[in-house]
């Protein structure tokens, strides 16, 4: 008899959004993880199953001394630049479960000011 796995609300969340959204190599899917002190980025693709560009110590640098929602402009941004020196300039916005505000808009507006188009 199979096993009854139970899912939290977040977790469904997140992989009702996962089941739509897929990254390549030419268009790379933007994953937001927000956590309570930080948020981190990456662009990854889906079908080798790799990261081609990651922002997570840049991330902790950006908080300092600054408000969560701008350091996640910034973080955007950030994450944007080091998109552009790879080459990639669209991407599959990833918002991971969260709710499309806040810190995760914040983060979404600044990788499009910093160049990235999704």
């Amino acid at each position: 008899m199979p096993r009854l796995i139970l899912r939290s609300g977040s977790k469904k969340r997140k992989l009702r959004v996962r089941s739509k959204v897929s990254g390549t190599s030419q268009r790379p899917r933007l994953s937001v993880f927000r956590s309570n002190r930080y948020i981190y980025g990456q662009l990854i693709d889906d079908v080798k199953g790799i990261t081609l560009v990651g922002l997570q110590a840049e991330s902790k640098t950006t908080h300092s001394k600054v408000k969560k929602a701008d350091a996640a402009f910034e973080a955007g941004k950030k994450l944007a630049e080091k998109a552009k020196t790879k080459k990639i300039h669209t991407v599959v916005f990833d918002r991971n479960g969260y709710r499309y505000h806040g810190r995760v808009k914040n983060f979404a507006e600044g990788a499009r000011e910093g160049g990235l188009k999704f």
